[in-house]
Protein backbone atom coordinates (compact mmCIF):
# COMPACT_ATOMS: atom_id res chain seq x y z
CA UNK A 1 0.00 0.00 0.00
CA UNK A 2 2.84 2.34 0.93
CA UNK A 3 4.62 1.61 -2.36
CA UNK A 4 1.44 2.37 -4.32
CA UNK A 5 1.02 5.72 -2.56
CA UNK A 6 4.70 6.48 -3.07
CA UNK A 7 4.42 5.71 -6.79
CA UNK A 8 1.28 7.83 -7.09
CA UNK A 9 2.96 10.77 -5.34
CA UNK A 10 5.98 10.38 -7.61
CA UNK A 11 3.69 10.33 -10.65
CA UNK A 12 1.82 13.46 -9.53
CA UNK A 13 5.12 15.22 -8.78
CA UNK A 14 6.45 14.33 -12.22
CA UNK A 15 3.17 15.54 -13.80
CA UNK A 16 3.41 18.83 -11.90
CA UNK A 17 7.08 19.50 -12.65
CA UNK A 18 7.19 18.28 -16.27
CA UNK A 19 3.79 19.43 -17.50
CA UNK A 20 1.73 21.84 -15.37
CA UNK A 21 4.65 24.01 -14.21
CA UNK A 22 6.14 24.57 -17.71
CA UNK A 23 2.67 25.16 -19.19
CA UNK A 24 1.85 27.86 -16.63
CA UNK A 25 5.31 29.46 -16.58
CA UNK A 26 6.17 29.38 -20.30
CA UNK A 27 2.58 30.00 -21.42
CA UNK A 28 2.12 32.84 -18.91
CA UNK A 29 5.37 34.60 -19.81
CA UNK A 30 4.58 34.23 -23.52
CA UNK A 31 1.10 35.70 -23.01
CA UNK A 32 2.26 38.69 -20.96
CA UNK A 33 5.11 39.52 -23.33
CA UNK A 34 2.95 39.06 -26.44
CA UNK A 35 0.19 41.22 -24.96
CA UNK A 36 2.61 44.04 -24.10
CA UNK A 37 4.42 44.03 -27.46
CA UNK A 38 1.21 43.78 -29.48
CA UNK A 39 -0.52 46.61 -27.64
CA UNK A 40 2.43 48.80 -28.62
CA UNK A 41 2.16 47.42 -32.17
CA UNK A 42 -1.59 48.20 -32.38
CA UNK A 43 -0.92 51.72 -31.11
CA UNK A 44 1.80 52.27 -33.72
CA UNK A 45 -0.34 50.71 -36.48
CA UNK A 46 -3.25 53.04 -35.68
CA UNK A 47 -0.97 56.09 -35.81
CA UNK A 48 0.69 54.92 -39.05
CA UNK A 49 -2.66 54.15 -40.72
CA UNK A 50 -3.98 57.59 -39.78
CA UNK A 51 -0.77 59.19 -41.11
CA UNK A 52 -1.17 57.26 -44.36
CA UNK A 53 -4.76 58.50 -44.80
CA UNK A 54 -3.61 62.08 -44.16
CA UNK A 55 -0.74 61.71 -46.64
CA UNK A 56 -3.08 60.50 -49.39
CA UNK A 57 -5.46 63.39 -48.72
CA UNK A 58 -2.52 65.79 -48.98
CA UNK A 59 -1.31 64.19 -52.23
CA UNK A 60 -4.78 64.56 -53.75
CA UNK A 61 -4.61 68.30 -53.19
CA UNK A 62 -0.92 68.56 -54.15
CA UNK A 63 -0.41 66.23 -57.13
CA UNK A 64 3.04 67.68 -57.79
CA UNK A 65 4.37 65.72 -54.78
CA UNK A 66 3.35 62.35 -56.29
CA UNK A 67 6.74 62.08 -58.04
CA UNK A 68 8.46 62.36 -54.65
CA UNK A 69 6.17 59.62 -53.30
CA UNK A 70 7.11 57.38 -56.26
CA UNK A 71 10.82 57.88 -55.62
CA UNK A 72 10.31 57.10 -51.95
CA UNK A 73 8.27 53.99 -52.81
CA UNK A 74 10.99 52.71 -55.14
CA UNK A 75 13.58 53.14 -52.40
CA UNK A 76 11.39 51.19 -49.96
CA UNK A 77 10.86 48.47 -52.61
CA UNK A 78 14.63 48.12 -52.98
CA UNK A 79 15.05 47.94 -49.19
CA UNK A 80 12.28 45.30 -48.87
CA UNK A 81 13.82 43.25 -51.67
CA UNK A 82 17.23 43.30 -49.97
CA UNK A 83 15.80 42.29 -46.58
CA UNK A 84 13.72 39.46 -48.09
CA UNK A 85 16.83 38.00 -49.70
CA UNK A 86 18.59 38.04 -46.32
CA UNK A 87 15.57 36.93 -44.22
CA UNK A 88 13.13 35.04 -46.48
CA UNK A 89 10.70 34.14 -43.67
CA UNK A 90 9.67 37.80 -43.37
CA UNK A 91 7.88 37.57 -46.70
CA UNK A 92 4.12 37.49 -47.14
CA UNK A 93 1.18 36.85 -44.84
CA UNK A 94 1.94 36.44 -41.16
CA UNK A 95 -0.56 33.63 -40.54
CA UNK A 96 0.76 31.23 -43.26
CA UNK A 97 4.33 31.94 -42.09
CA UNK A 98 3.33 31.27 -38.48
CA UNK A 99 1.63 28.00 -39.45
CA UNK A 100 4.84 26.93 -41.19
CA UNK A 101 6.83 27.79 -38.07
CA UNK A 102 4.39 25.98 -35.75
CA UNK A 103 4.48 22.85 -37.91
CA UNK A 104 8.27 22.91 -37.91
CA UNK A 105 8.53 23.58 -41.65
CA UNK A 106 10.00 27.11 -41.51
CA UNK A 107 13.12 27.82 -39.44
CA UNK A 108 13.86 31.28 -38.12
CA UNK A 109 15.78 33.47 -35.67
CA UNK A 110 13.25 34.93 -33.29
CA UNK A 111 14.76 38.39 -32.69
CA UNK A 112 15.39 39.37 -36.32
CA UNK A 113 11.95 38.02 -37.25
CA UNK A 114 10.26 40.02 -34.47
CA UNK A 115 11.97 43.31 -35.36
CA UNK A 116 11.61 42.76 -39.11
CA UNK A 117 7.90 41.92 -38.94
CA UNK A 118 7.22 44.87 -36.62
CA UNK A 119 8.81 47.58 -38.74
CA UNK A 120 8.25 46.20 -42.25
CA UNK A 121 4.53 45.69 -41.71
CA UNK A 122 4.22 49.23 -40.33
CA UNK A 123 5.99 50.50 -43.45
CA UNK A 124 3.47 48.59 -45.61
CA UNK A 125 0.63 50.29 -43.70
CA UNK A 126 2.20 53.71 -44.26
CA UNK A 127 2.24 53.08 -48.00
CA UNK A 128 -1.38 51.92 -47.78
CA UNK A 129 -0.95 48.36 -49.09
CA UNK A 130 -4.25 46.52 -48.36
CA UNK A 131 -2.81 44.17 -45.73
CA UNK A 132 -3.80 43.85 -42.08
CA UNK A 133 -2.33 43.86 -38.58
CA UNK A 134 -3.58 40.46 -37.42
CA UNK A 135 -1.09 38.43 -39.52
CA UNK A 136 2.00 40.25 -38.18
CA UNK A 137 0.48 40.02 -34.67
CA UNK A 138 0.21 36.23 -34.97
CA UNK A 139 3.75 36.01 -36.37
CA UNK A 140 5.22 38.19 -33.63
CA UNK A 141 3.36 36.21 -30.97
CA UNK A 142 4.79 33.02 -32.50
CA UNK A 143 8.41 34.18 -32.39
CA UNK A 144 7.97 35.63 -28.89
CA UNK A 145 6.77 32.18 -27.83
CA UNK A 146 10.03 30.75 -29.13
CA UNK A 147 12.00 33.36 -27.20
CA UNK A 148 10.14 32.49 -23.98
CA UNK A 149 10.80 28.75 -24.20
CA UNK A 150 14.43 28.98 -23.16
CA UNK A 151 16.07 28.80 -26.57
CA UNK A 152 19.54 28.56 -25.01
CA UNK A 153 18.55 25.92 -22.45
CA UNK A 154 18.53 22.45 -23.97
CA UNK A 155 16.08 21.06 -21.40
CA UNK A 156 13.51 23.66 -22.45
CA UNK A 157 13.92 23.75 -26.24
CA UNK A 158 11.36 21.00 -26.81
CA UNK A 159 8.74 23.32 -25.34
CA UNK A 160 9.38 25.78 -28.17
CA UNK A 161 6.56 24.77 -30.51
CA UNK A 162 4.09 24.69 -27.61
CA UNK A 163 4.90 28.20 -26.43
CA UNK A 164 5.02 29.32 -30.07
CA UNK A 165 1.48 27.97 -30.42
CA UNK A 166 0.47 29.87 -27.29
CA UNK A 167 2.10 33.01 -28.69
CA UNK A 168 0.28 32.64 -32.02
CA UNK A 169 -3.05 32.30 -30.20
CA UNK A 170 -2.19 35.28 -28.00
CA UNK A 171 -1.33 37.31 -31.11
CA UNK A 172 -4.62 36.43 -32.80
CA UNK A 173 -6.74 37.14 -29.73
CA UNK A 174 -4.94 40.42 -28.94
CA UNK A 175 -5.29 41.64 -32.53
CA UNK A 176 -8.98 40.73 -32.82
CA UNK A 177 -10.22 40.86 -29.23
CA UNK A 178 -11.54 37.29 -29.62
CA UNK A 179 -9.84 35.00 -27.06
CA UNK A 180 -11.82 31.79 -27.72
CA UNK A 181 -11.27 32.22 -31.47
CA UNK A 182 -7.57 32.52 -30.70
CA UNK A 183 -7.56 29.14 -28.96
CA UNK A 184 -9.57 27.56 -31.80
CA UNK A 185 -7.05 28.98 -34.28
CA UNK A 186 -4.37 26.67 -32.82
CA UNK A 187 -6.60 23.62 -33.04
CA UNK A 188 -8.34 24.18 -36.36
CA UNK A 189 -5.73 25.93 -38.48
CA UNK A 190 -2.25 25.72 -36.97
CA UNK A 191 -2.11 22.02 -36.06
CA UNK A 192 -5.40 20.48 -37.27
CA UNK A 193 -5.47 18.43 -34.07
CA UNK A 194 -6.54 18.57 -30.44
CA UNK A 195 -4.43 17.59 -27.45
CA UNK A 196 -4.52 18.62 -23.78
CA UNK A 197 -1.08 20.24 -23.96
CA UNK A 198 -1.98 22.39 -26.97
CA UNK A 199 -5.20 23.52 -25.30
CA UNK A 200 -3.56 24.22 -21.92
CA UNK A 201 -0.67 26.27 -23.32
CA UNK A 202 -3.01 28.18 -25.64
CA UNK A 203 -5.48 28.95 -22.84
CA UNK A 204 -2.80 30.20 -20.44
CA UNK A 205 -1.16 32.37 -23.12
CA UNK A 206 -4.48 33.80 -24.34
CA UNK A 207 -5.75 34.61 -20.84
CA UNK A 208 -2.53 36.36 -19.76
CA UNK A 209 -2.20 38.25 -23.07
CA UNK A 210 -5.80 39.47 -22.87
CA UNK A 211 -5.38 40.61 -19.25
CA UNK A 212 -2.20 42.44 -20.26
CA UNK A 213 -3.95 43.99 -23.27
CA UNK A 214 -6.92 45.17 -21.19
CA UNK A 215 -4.58 46.77 -18.64
CA UNK A 216 -2.32 48.49 -21.18
CA UNK A 217 -4.81 49.50 -23.90
CA UNK A 218 -6.34 52.43 -21.92
CA UNK A 219 -2.83 53.77 -21.27
CA UNK A 220 -2.16 53.90 -25.01
CA UNK A 221 -5.66 55.16 -25.78
CA UNK A 222 -6.67 52.17 -27.93
CA UNK A 223 -9.49 49.65 -27.71
CA UNK A 224 -8.85 45.95 -27.12
CA UNK A 225 -11.78 44.94 -29.37
CA UNK A 226 -11.90 44.93 -33.15
CA UNK A 227 -15.28 46.56 -33.84
CA UNK A 228 -17.03 47.08 -30.53
CA UNK A 229 -20.73 46.33 -30.10
CA UNK A 230 -22.65 46.02 -33.39
CA UNK A 231 -26.44 46.47 -33.33
CA UNK A 232 -27.94 43.57 -35.27
CA UNK A 233 -31.54 42.58 -35.90
CA UNK A 234 -32.50 39.06 -34.83
CA UNK A 235 -33.28 36.97 -37.91
CA UNK A 236 -36.76 35.48 -37.93
CA UNK A 237 -36.88 31.69 -38.17
CA UNK A 238 -38.94 31.97 -41.35
CA UNK A 239 -36.08 33.78 -43.08
CA UNK A 240 -33.37 31.12 -42.72
CA UNK A 241 -33.12 31.12 -46.51
CA UNK A 242 -31.08 34.34 -46.14
CA UNK A 243 -28.05 32.73 -44.44
CA UNK A 244 -28.29 29.75 -46.80
CA UNK A 245 -28.25 32.10 -49.81
CA UNK A 246 -25.34 34.12 -48.35
CA UNK A 247 -23.41 30.91 -47.62
CA UNK A 248 -24.00 29.64 -51.17
CA UNK A 249 -22.91 32.94 -52.80
CA UNK A 250 -19.81 33.16 -50.61
CA UNK A 251 -18.96 29.51 -51.20
CA UNK A 252 -18.92 30.08 -54.97
CA UNK A 253 -17.04 33.37 -54.53
CA UNK A 254 -14.46 31.66 -52.27
CA UNK A 255 -13.81 29.05 -54.98
CA UNK A 256 -13.35 31.81 -57.58
CA UNK A 257 -11.16 33.81 -55.17
CA UNK A 258 -8.88 30.85 -54.45
CA UNK A 259 -8.58 30.03 -58.16
CA UNK A 260 -7.87 33.67 -58.95
CA UNK A 261 -5.07 33.47 -56.38
CA UNK A 262 -3.56 30.53 -58.28
CA UNK A 263 -3.85 32.40 -61.59
CA UNK A 264 -2.16 35.52 -60.20
CA UNK A 265 0.53 33.33 -58.67
CA UNK A 266 1.32 31.86 -62.08
CA UNK A 267 1.40 35.30 -63.73
CA UNK A 268 3.56 36.96 -61.06
CA UNK A 269 5.84 33.92 -60.76
CA UNK A 270 6.71 34.23 -64.45
CA UNK A 271 8.91 37.11 -63.33
CA UNK A 272 10.91 34.70 -61.20
CA UNK A 273 14.39 36.19 -61.19
CA UNK A 274 15.37 37.52 -57.77
CA UNK A 275 16.71 40.72 -59.28
CA UNK A 276 13.15 41.56 -60.37
CA UNK A 277 11.71 41.30 -56.84
CA UNK A 278 12.09 45.00 -56.15
CA UNK A 279 10.22 45.83 -59.37
CA UNK A 280 7.32 43.51 -58.49
CA UNK A 281 7.06 45.13 -55.07
CA UNK A 282 7.28 48.59 -56.64
CA UNK A 283 4.43 47.77 -59.06
CA UNK A 284 2.18 46.87 -56.09
CA UNK A 285 3.18 50.14 -54.40
CA UNK A 286 2.39 52.13 -57.55
CA UNK A 287 -1.02 50.49 -57.96
CA UNK A 288 -1.72 51.20 -54.29
CA UNK A 289 -0.81 54.85 -54.83
CA UNK A 290 -3.03 55.17 -57.92
CA UNK A 291 -6.11 53.66 -56.31
CA UNK A 292 -5.40 55.38 -52.99
CA UNK A 293 -5.58 58.74 -54.75
CA UNK A 294 -9.02 57.74 -56.07
CA UNK A 295 -10.43 56.50 -52.74
CA UNK A 296 -9.22 55.20 -49.38
CA UNK A 297 -11.80 52.42 -49.72
CA UNK A 298 -9.52 50.71 -52.26
CA UNK A 299 -6.48 50.51 -49.97
CA UNK A 300 -5.30 50.21 -46.35
CA UNK A 301 -6.21 47.46 -43.87
CA UNK A 302 -9.95 47.51 -44.57
CA UNK A 303 -11.01 48.25 -40.99
CA UNK A 304 -12.44 51.67 -41.90
CA UNK A 305 -14.21 50.17 -44.93
CA UNK A 306 -15.94 47.53 -42.79
CA UNK A 307 -17.01 50.18 -40.26
CA UNK A 308 -18.52 52.36 -42.99
CA UNK A 309 -20.29 49.46 -44.73
CA UNK A 310 -21.84 48.34 -41.43
CA UNK A 311 -23.42 51.77 -41.08
CA UNK A 312 -24.71 52.29 -44.61
CA UNK A 313 -24.44 50.71 -48.09
CA UNK A 314 -22.57 52.32 -50.97
CA UNK A 315 -23.49 52.37 -54.66
CA UNK A 316 -23.39 49.06 -56.53
CA UNK A 317 -20.76 50.31 -59.00
CA UNK A 318 -18.45 51.47 -56.21
CA UNK A 319 -18.87 48.18 -54.35
CA UNK A 320 -18.03 46.15 -57.47
CA UNK A 321 -14.96 48.33 -58.06
CA UNK A 322 -13.81 47.93 -54.44
CA UNK A 323 -14.31 44.16 -54.65
CA UNK A 324 -12.21 43.81 -57.81
CA UNK A 325 -9.46 46.23 -56.80
CA UNK A 326 -9.03 45.04 -53.19
CA UNK A 327 -9.07 41.37 -54.25
CA UNK A 328 -6.37 41.93 -56.87
CA UNK A 329 -4.20 44.24 -54.74
CA UNK A 330 -4.35 42.08 -51.60
CA UNK A 331 -3.53 38.86 -53.45
CA UNK A 332 -0.76 40.55 -55.47
CA UNK A 333 0.80 41.95 -52.29
CA UNK A 334 0.62 38.53 -50.65
CA UNK A 335 2.12 36.71 -53.65
CA UNK A 336 4.86 39.32 -54.06
CA UNK A 337 5.77 38.79 -50.42
CA UNK A 338 5.06 42.19 -48.88
CA UNK A 339 4.89 41.87 -45.09
CA UNK A 340 1.35 42.04 -43.69
CA UNK A 341 -1.75 40.02 -42.88
CA UNK A 342 -4.66 38.93 -45.08
CA UNK A 343 -7.24 38.11 -42.37
CA UNK A 344 -8.64 41.65 -42.03
CA UNK A 345 -8.44 42.37 -45.80
CA UNK A 346 -10.40 39.15 -46.43
CA UNK A 347 -12.98 40.37 -43.92
CA UNK A 348 -13.15 43.66 -45.85
CA UNK A 349 -13.69 41.77 -49.11
CA UNK A 350 -16.43 39.74 -47.39
CA UNK A 351 -18.11 42.90 -46.11
CA UNK A 352 -18.02 44.41 -49.63
CA UNK A 353 -19.62 41.39 -51.29
CA UNK A 354 -22.17 41.13 -48.44
CA UNK A 355 -23.03 44.80 -48.93
CA UNK A 356 -23.73 44.04 -52.59
CA UNK A 357 -26.02 41.18 -51.55
CA UNK A 358 -27.70 43.52 -49.05
CA UNK A 359 -28.26 46.17 -51.72
CA UNK A 360 -29.88 43.67 -54.09
CA UNK A 361 -31.97 42.11 -51.29
CA UNK A 362 -33.30 45.46 -50.10
CA UNK A 363 -34.19 46.47 -53.66
CA UNK A 364 -36.25 43.25 -53.81
CA UNK A 365 -38.15 44.16 -50.66
CA UNK A 366 -36.08 42.69 -47.78
CA UNK A 367 -36.39 44.57 -44.50
CA UNK A 368 -33.59 47.16 -44.20
CA UNK A 369 -33.10 46.17 -40.54
CA UNK A 370 -31.32 43.03 -41.76
CA UNK A 371 -28.64 44.91 -43.71
CA UNK A 372 -25.96 44.94 -40.96
CA UNK A 373 -26.66 41.28 -40.19
CA UNK A 374 -26.03 40.38 -43.83
CA UNK A 375 -22.64 42.15 -43.63
CA UNK A 376 -21.65 40.22 -40.51
CA UNK A 377 -22.84 36.87 -41.92
CA UNK A 378 -20.85 37.59 -45.07
CA UNK A 379 -17.68 38.23 -43.08
CA UNK A 380 -18.11 34.91 -41.25
CA UNK A 381 -18.79 33.08 -44.53
CA UNK A 382 -15.63 34.60 -46.00
CA UNK A 383 -13.47 33.34 -43.12
CA UNK A 384 -15.07 29.91 -43.34
CA UNK A 385 -14.79 29.60 -47.13
CA UNK A 386 -11.51 31.28 -48.02
CA UNK A 387 -9.56 30.34 -44.91
CA UNK A 388 -11.34 26.97 -44.37
CA UNK A 389 -11.90 27.69 -40.65
CA UNK A 390 -15.65 27.10 -40.05
CA UNK A 391 -15.43 26.68 -36.26
CA UNK A 392 -13.24 29.77 -35.87
CA UNK A 393 -15.59 31.69 -38.17
CA UNK A 394 -18.62 30.78 -36.03
CA UNK A 395 -16.98 31.62 -32.70
CA UNK A 396 -15.36 34.78 -34.13
CA UNK A 397 -18.78 35.98 -35.35
CA UNK A 398 -20.13 35.55 -31.83
CA UNK A 399 -17.15 37.11 -30.03
CA UNK A 400 -16.11 39.94 -32.33
CA UNK A 401 -19.17 40.58 -34.49
CA UNK A 402 -21.99 40.54 -31.89
CA UNK A 403 -23.81 37.52 -33.34
CA UNK A 404 -24.74 35.81 -30.06
CA UNK A 405 -28.47 36.27 -30.81
CA UNK A 406 -28.11 34.91 -34.36
CA UNK A 407 -26.25 31.69 -33.70
CA UNK A 408 -28.23 29.48 -36.10
CA UNK A 409 -27.84 31.86 -39.09
CA UNK A 410 -24.10 32.11 -38.39
CA UNK A 411 -23.73 28.32 -38.34
CA UNK A 412 -25.77 27.86 -41.53
CA UNK A 413 -23.79 30.52 -43.39
CA UNK A 414 -20.36 29.23 -42.30
CA UNK A 415 -21.13 25.58 -42.99
CA UNK A 416 -22.70 26.23 -46.40
CA UNK A 417 -19.71 28.28 -47.55
CA UNK A 418 -17.25 25.69 -46.23
CA UNK A 419 -19.05 22.71 -47.82
CA UNK A 420 -19.04 24.33 -51.25
CA UNK A 421 -15.26 24.90 -51.13
CA UNK A 422 -14.89 21.27 -50.03
CA UNK A 423 -16.97 20.08 -52.98
CA UNK A 424 -14.60 21.91 -55.33
CA UNK A 425 -11.61 20.54 -53.36
CA UNK A 426 -10.07 23.96 -52.76
CA UNK A 427 -7.28 24.50 -50.22
CA UNK A 428 -7.42 27.43 -47.84
CA UNK A 429 -5.60 30.62 -48.78
CA UNK A 430 -3.22 30.01 -45.86
CA UNK A 431 -2.33 26.47 -46.97
CA UNK A 432 -1.89 27.56 -50.59
CA UNK A 433 0.38 30.44 -49.53
CA UNK A 434 2.41 28.18 -47.23
CA UNK A 435 2.79 25.56 -49.95
CA UNK A 436 4.22 28.13 -52.37
CA UNK A 437 6.46 29.56 -49.67
CA UNK A 438 7.94 26.15 -48.88
CA UNK A 439 8.53 25.45 -52.57
CA UNK A 440 10.54 28.67 -52.78
CA UNK A 441 12.47 28.10 -49.52
CA UNK A 442 13.40 24.50 -50.41
CA UNK A 443 14.23 25.17 -54.05
CA UNK A 444 17.51 23.48 -55.00
CA UNK A 445 17.74 21.48 -51.76
CA UNK A 446 17.93 17.69 -51.69
CA UNK A 447 15.03 15.86 -50.07
CA UNK A 448 16.19 13.04 -47.75
CA UNK A 449 14.01 10.14 -46.56
CA UNK A 450 15.22 8.15 -43.55
CA UNK A 451 13.77 5.24 -41.60
CA UNK A 452 15.48 4.61 -38.26
CA UNK A 453 14.97 3.39 -34.71
CA UNK A 454 15.27 5.84 -31.82
CA UNK A 455 14.72 5.41 -28.10
CA UNK A 456 13.20 7.45 -25.29
CA UNK A 457 16.07 8.51 -23.03
CA UNK A 458 15.78 8.93 -19.28
CA UNK A 459 14.78 12.46 -18.28
CA UNK A 460 13.90 13.40 -21.87
CA UNK A 461 10.99 15.64 -22.78
CA UNK A 462 8.95 12.73 -24.20
CA UNK A 463 9.31 10.47 -21.16
CA UNK A 464 5.98 10.30 -19.31
CA UNK A 465 4.03 12.16 -22.02
CA UNK A 466 1.34 10.87 -24.37
CA UNK A 467 2.25 10.38 -28.01
CA UNK A 468 -0.54 12.71 -29.16
CA UNK A 469 0.77 15.55 -26.98
CA UNK A 470 4.23 15.65 -28.57
CA UNK A 471 5.15 17.89 -31.49
CA UNK A 472 7.34 15.61 -33.56
CA UNK A 473 9.63 16.96 -36.29
CA UNK A 474 7.80 17.93 -39.47
CA UNK A 475 6.98 15.03 -41.82
CA UNK A 476 8.01 12.41 -39.26
CA UNK A 477 5.79 9.37 -38.82
CA UNK A 478 5.94 6.83 -35.99
CA UNK A 479 5.56 3.39 -37.55
CA UNK A 480 5.63 1.41 -34.29
CA UNK A 481 6.58 1.59 -30.62
CA UNK A 482 8.15 -1.31 -28.73
CA UNK A 483 8.62 -1.65 -25.01
CA UNK A 484 11.75 -3.70 -24.09
CA UNK A 485 10.02 -5.34 -21.10
CA UNK A 486 7.84 -7.22 -23.59
CA UNK A 487 8.89 -7.57 -27.20
CA UNK A 488 5.25 -8.28 -28.13
CA UNK A 489 4.05 -4.98 -26.65
CA UNK A 490 3.36 -3.12 -29.86
CA UNK A 491 1.68 0.16 -28.81
CA UNK A 492 -0.81 2.09 -30.90
CA UNK A 493 0.48 5.57 -31.68
CA UNK A 494 -3.03 6.83 -32.39
CA UNK A 495 -4.34 6.33 -28.88
CA UNK A 496 -3.53 8.12 -25.64
CA UNK A 497 -0.40 6.01 -25.00
CA UNK A 498 2.22 7.24 -22.57
CA UNK A 499 5.88 6.93 -23.57
CA UNK A 500 8.31 5.49 -21.01
CA UNK A 501 12.08 5.59 -20.73
CA UNK A 502 13.56 2.87 -22.91
CA UNK A 503 10.71 2.67 -25.44
CA UNK A 504 11.94 2.01 -28.98
CA UNK A 505 10.33 4.06 -31.75
CA UNK A 506 10.47 3.01 -35.38
CA UNK A 507 10.21 6.29 -37.31
CA UNK A 508 10.31 7.50 -40.89
CA UNK A 509 10.80 11.14 -41.88
CA UNK A 510 11.33 13.34 -44.90
CA UNK A 511 13.58 16.37 -44.52
CA UNK A 512 15.56 18.98 -46.42
CA UNK A 513 17.87 19.55 -43.43
CA UNK A 514 18.84 16.26 -41.80
CA UNK A 515 21.03 17.86 -39.12
CA UNK A 516 18.19 20.13 -37.99
CA UNK A 517 15.78 17.17 -37.90
CA UNK A 518 18.23 15.14 -35.79
CA UNK A 519 18.51 18.09 -33.43
CA UNK A 520 14.71 18.23 -33.06
CA UNK A 521 14.57 14.49 -32.33
CA UNK A 522 17.28 14.90 -29.67
CA UNK A 523 15.34 17.74 -28.04
CA UNK A 524 12.28 15.51 -27.72
CA UNK A 525 13.74 12.06 -27.05
CA UNK A 526 17.24 12.79 -25.74
CA UNK A 527 20.56 12.38 -27.57
CA UNK A 528 20.49 9.58 -30.15
CA UNK A 529 23.24 7.75 -31.97
CA UNK A 530 22.56 8.24 -35.67
CA UNK A 531 25.72 6.46 -36.83
CA UNK A 532 24.05 3.06 -36.69
CA UNK A 533 20.58 1.59 -36.88
CA UNK A 534 19.19 0.16 -33.66
CA UNK A 535 18.78 -3.63 -33.76
CA UNK A 536 15.56 -4.47 -31.94
CA UNK A 537 16.34 -8.17 -31.62
CA UNK A 538 19.70 -7.43 -30.04
CA UNK A 539 18.06 -5.12 -27.48
CA UNK A 540 15.38 -7.67 -26.59
CA UNK A 541 17.91 -10.52 -26.30
CA UNK A 542 20.15 -8.40 -24.05
CA UNK A 543 17.20 -7.39 -21.90
CA UNK A 544 16.09 -11.04 -21.52
CA UNK A 545 19.61 -12.20 -20.51
CA UNK A 546 19.85 -9.40 -17.96
CA UNK A 547 16.65 -10.49 -16.22
CA UNK A 548 17.24 -14.29 -16.35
Amino acid sequence: MGNIMKNNLSQYKNYLINLIFPVVVFGGITGVLSGAVLVLYKFMANKITAASAFAYSYLKENICFVIIALILFFGIACLFSYIYKKIPNLKGGGIPTSIGMLRGKIRFKWFENLVGTFFMSLTSFLIGVPLGTEGPSVQMGTVLGRACSGDKLKSHRAWGRYTMTGGACAGFSTATGAPVSGILFAIEEAHNSVSPMIVMVSMVAVVTSNVTSKLLSPIFGITDSLFGKIDLAILDITKLWIPLLIGFVFGIFSVLYLRYYKLLNIIISKISAKRYMKYKIFVVFVLTLIFGLISQSFISTGHHLIDSLLKAPSSVMLLVSILLVRTTLTLSANITGITGGIFLPIMAIGATLASLIGNVSMSLGLDKDYYSLIIVLGIGACISGMMKMPLTAIVFSIEALSCSDNLLPVILTAITSYVITEIFNEKSINDSTLEKRLEHLNMGKECVVEEIFVSVKEGSFASGKEVRDIFWPSNMYILSIKRPEDEKADMSVHGSRILCTGDILHVRYTTYDIQATHKEIDEVLGNQDYSQTIDLHEIFDGFAKKHN
